[in-house]
């Protein structure tokens, strides 16, 4: 839930998503450092991996400094492992990293909309410059008669971090959640430049 800025509505957010709360908690807590919780918001992913379930949690937490990016998976036991096993990961981006913020939504009839109706989902990119994006196109003259070679033109994309929600798959609750978690990072990325 990205509108109660607190460790405790984060506690319970992670707690309802079910998966791993106290592995995942205690990842999130290193993580924090003591800094007080601004917005949050916790998507529980699982899909199918052949014939397995594998179930993977993102965090997002923003703090009055940080950008705090966590991922947890869950894996099956391997030639390694006898028993199966989860990793934890977490990023703490300073906000005068973060470059930009990305909401995407989808709409049903877009000439009906008003403001304040509710998107059907919502995609949110982060970008704070760890990884880019190259996309490339034959560059051409506009002679559509031309057989030269013109090289290649693209433009480089931060996306260090995509996140998805949907009414359908996560409820409208998620997505507003979501909402809720883009305009607070938004504002904050303005805070600190």
């Amino acid at each position: 839930m990205a509108d109660i800025g607190t460790h405790e509505g984060l506690r319970i957010a992670i707690q309802q998503a079910g998966y791993y709360p106290d592995l995942v908690t205690d990842t999130l807590e290193t993580a924090l450092a003591g800094e007080p919780v601004e917005s949050f918001v916790v998507h529980h992913e699982p899909h199918f991996d052949r014939d397995e379930l594998r179930r993977h949690v993102s965090v997002l937490v923003l703090t009055p400094t940080r950008l705090i990016v966590g991922h947890s998976d869950e894996y099956p036991s391997d030639d390694t492992h006898a028993a199966p096993y989860a990793t934890t990961s977490t990023e703490a981006v300073p906000l005068d990293r973060v470059s930009s913020v990305v909401v995407s939504r989808t709409v049903p009839s877009p000439a009906a909309h008003r403001v304040g109706d509710r998107p059907l989902d919502v995609v949110v990119t982060i970008g704070w410059g760890a990884m880019s994006r190259i996309d490339l196109e034959p560059a051409t003259c506009g002679d559509p008669d031309c057989e030269a070679d013109h090289g290649y033109t693209g433009a480089i994309t931060s996306d260090d971090f995509t996140l998805r929600v949907s009414e359908q798959g996560d409820g409208i609750m998620r997505v507003d959640d979501m909402l809720a978690f883009a305009r607070a990072l938004s504002a904050a990325t303005v805070r600190v430049r």
